[in-house]
């Protein structure tokens, strides 16, 4: 089973929305293995956006992610890095498709939600660099027989 990483970013902190994105990956019969609160420092800040840290927006991202506690999930699933993409949607939100969390929830590009890993591999290196082993929990979810079809997970 994949793994990724969902980050609850400070607009959705402040406008009450943390149990609206939570559900949202719940009713899709998404696993959620790990969940916190945690104030984010500069130093992992500039580790997890070390692909935009030489743009000349990103002092503004860095600051905005600092302005409250995120929530950290980790969430599991078969193809759940895709699955979650699409469920975020595109992260213009002004262009993100309705019935996503983006699409529905937000209008900003930079104030959209959530941070969810983009590919498999980039969630490899997400999860560890917010969870440690020990946050992270295996449980049987019974109701797994009733969201895939035999084989498919």
């Amino acid at each position: 089973m994949e793994r990724t990483l969902i980050l609850i970013k400070p607009d959705a902190l402040q406008r009450g929305l943390i149990g609206e994105v939570t559900t949202r990956f719940e009713r899709k019969g998404l696993k959620l293995v790990g969940s916190k609160m945690m104030n984010l420092s500069e130093e992992l800040l500039n580790e997890h956006y070390a692909h935009i840290a030489d743009k000349p927006f990103f002092p503004g991202v860095r600051d905005f992610m600092m302005s409250t506690p995120v929530v950290a999930q980790c969430w599991e699933g078969f193809e759940c890095v895709e699955t979650v993409r699409l469920i975020t949607g595109i992260t213009n939100a002004r262009k993100a498709d309705a019935g996503t969390i983006r699409g529905d929830l937000s209008m900003s590009l930079q104030s959209n939600i959530v941070h969810a890993s983009d590919s498999v591999e980039t969630s490899l290196v997400e999860v560890p660099r917010f969870f440690k082993n020990d946050e992270l929990f295996e449980w049987d979810m019974t109701r797994a027989e009733h969201l895939y079809a035999e084989g498919e997970a």
